[in-house]
C-alpha cells in the first residue's frame, strides 16, 4: 500500500512537471535544479554566478527552504528576481509548488531560471520540477564517499560541482576518490572543482558550461505559441 501511494504521488508530480517543461520550452528558458546538502554552497554559487553573468543573461531564481527568505534576499542583491518557497518542514520542492509561483515571473524576460532546492541529498532527487537538468553540489567538508552513499543524485545530475576546494588542505577529502564514486554513478558526469570564496576558483569552467547549455537550449527555438496559447 505504501509503495502504491508513493507511486501515485510521483506520477501526479511528473504530470505537472511535464506541463511545466512545456511552458519553459515555449519560452526558450533554461531551467536548472540545484541539489545539495545544507551548507554545501548553493546560494554562494548563485551569488557568484548571477553577479558574474548578469550582463550576459537574464536570471530568475526560485529559493526553497523550510523557513525564512534569507537566501532569496541574498541573491536579489545581484539584481535577479527571486521568489521564495517555504516548505514548513517539507524536505523537497515538488512541481506543484513550482507551478504555484511561476506566474510571479515574466518568463519572456528570462534566459535562465535556477531552482535552489531544499538542502537534502535524497528527497529532492525523486521529484521532477520540469527542469532541463539537475546540478549536484558537494562540498569538501562532507566526505568524499557521499557519491557512493547517495548515488541516485549523481546518476541523474549532468554536472557535479565540488565546492570549497580552497579548504582542501584542512580537511580529509580526496577529490579523485569522490570523482571516481561519482563517475561510477554516471560515466559522463561533468565534474568541476570550484571555490566561491573571495575571487573564486574554477568558476569560469562553470560559467562556460552555462553558456553552452543556454546556447543549446536557444537553438531549439521557442514553440509557435507561448504558455498562454498566444501566437508569436
Amino acid at each position: 500500500m505504501e509503495i502504491s501511494i508513493g507511486r501515485s504521488l510521483l506520477e501526479a508530480n511528473d504530470r505537472e512537471a511535464e506541463e511545466l517543461r512545456q511552458v519553459f520550452a515555449a519560452n526558450g528558458l533554461l531551467v536548472l535544479n540545484l541539489i545539495s546538502s545544507p551548507g554545501a554552497g548553493k546560494t554562494s554559487l548563485l551569488e557568484k554566478t548571477l553577479t558574474a553573468l548578469g550582463g550576459e543573461f537574464r536570471f530568475g531564481v526560485i529559493e526553497g527552504d523550510l523557513q525564512t527568505d534569507n537566501d532569496a534576499r541574498r541573491v536579489e542583491k545581484s539584481g535577479a528576481k527571486a521568489v521564495q518557497i517555504n516548505t514548513h518542514g517539507g524536505c523537497h520542492l515538488d512541481s506543484g509548488m513550482i507551478r504555484e509561483v511561476i506566474g510571479r515571473f515574466n518568463l519572456d524576460e528570462l534566459d535562465i531560471l535556477f531552482i535552489e532546492n531544499v538542502g537534502n541529498l535524497v528527497c529532492p532527487v525523486e521529484f521532477d520540477l520540469g527542469e532541463d537538468c539537475k546540478i549536484a553540489l558537494l562540498s569538501v567538508t562532507e566526505g568524499d564517499d557521499k557519491p557512493e552513499k547517495y548515488p541516485r543524485l549523481f546518476h541523474l545530475a549532468e554536472v557535479l560541482l565540488l565546492n570549497k576546494i580552497d579548504i582542501l588542505p584542512y580537511v580529509d577529502f580526496d577529490l579523485e576518490r569522490a570523482a571516481g564514486f561519482a563517475r561510477a554513478a554516471r560515466r559522463d558526469l561533468k565534474i568541476l572543482p570550484v571555490s566561491c570564496r573571495g575571487e573564486g576558483h574554477g568558476l569560469e569552467a562553470w560559467y562556460d558550461w552555462l553558456r553552452q547549455a543556454r546556447a543549446a537550449k536557444k537553438t531549439l527555438g521557442k514553440t509557435t505559441t507561448n504558455h498562454r496559447g498566444v501566437e508569436r
